[in-house]
């Protein structure tokens, strides 16, 4: 198999799902694919902030917002952002039901509902540690995706309000609200396009339902050890956990490192 790129899911792929660090196993797998000659890609639901450790490793591009905004190096190459009349509605609707919302750019930042319940969902979802900053009251930055922390009755009231936007649940108190539809597999396909490299000229990792369309985008699936069963049934190849040099144990099956 002829590799040219490898994307990489983080949080449970790449990033340890027990305490989210990267493996020094994976770290050495990094250098030594970068010294071949493969393109190496980040794919994650995390803003590109939250992705400091993958640049310091020599990683370049990246798949954030679960693929509504794609960059390599400083160039945007693809990107779907929310209208700002959209996210200000949303933001307003929130404001005046106090729920909180979280806003994604390359950055976060959140409306100035705080509470801790929504601290422990920030936490075990994106391990964070305090609130974001707040966003400014009148929403001017381009904005990827919004998150609202709300339970099925409550998030039942933004469906009914804004019925024309996409709201999808992937965590007991979590919905991403979207405008339009993203995915990792369109994503992979912009950074494709933008290398000039076939779909089975790539490989991807992955550990989550929301991983699937990209293990079919590509020429090799891998799942990891830990991963959800229905990502395992599509995948090419199930690696070890990624708590156990899934990476590693992968790459040398494929003799890439």
């Amino acid at each position: 198999m002829n590799v040219k790129i490898i994307f990489f899911d983080l949080d449970g792929t790449l990033i340890n799902y027990e305490d989210g660090s990267i493996s020094p196993s994976s770290k050495k797998a990094i250098q030594i694919l970068k010294s071949n000659g493969i393109r190496l890609v980040a794919a994650t639901g995390r803003p590109l902030s939250m992705c400091q450790e993958l640049k310091e490793l020599g990683i370049d591009t990246f798949i954030t917002v679960n693929g509504a905004y794609v960059k390599h190096k400083d160039r945007v190459i693809h990107k779907i952002p929310v209208t700002k009349d959209v996210v200000q509605a949303v933001k307003d609707f929130a404001d005046e039901n106090k729920q909180s919302l979280l806003f994604f750019t390359e950055e976060l930042s959140m409306n100035r509902i705080q509470n801790s319940t929504t601290f422990l969902a920030m936490n075990e979802t994106l391990s964070l540690h305090e609130f974001p900053n707040f966003i400014e009251e009148d929403v001017t930055q381009e904005i990827y995706l919004m998150c609202l922390y709300a339970d099925e009755t409550t998030a039942e009231k933004y469906t009914l309000k804004f019925p024309d936007l996409i709201f999808r649940r992937w965590h007991p108190f979590i919905v991403n609200v979207l405008q339009q539809d993203v995915s990792k597999s369109i994503a992979v396909k912009k950074v494709l396009d933008h290398f000039n490299i076939k779909p089975s000229e790539a490989i991807a990792f992955g550990d989550g339902e929301n991983d699937i369309d990209m293990l079919e985008q590509v020429g090799y699936g891998i799942a990891m050890g830990n991963a959800h069963e229905t990502l395992k049934n599509v995948a090419d190849f199930v690696t070890k956990k990624s708590n156990e040099d899934g990476i590693e144990f992968a790459l040398q099956k494929l003799q890439l490192i």
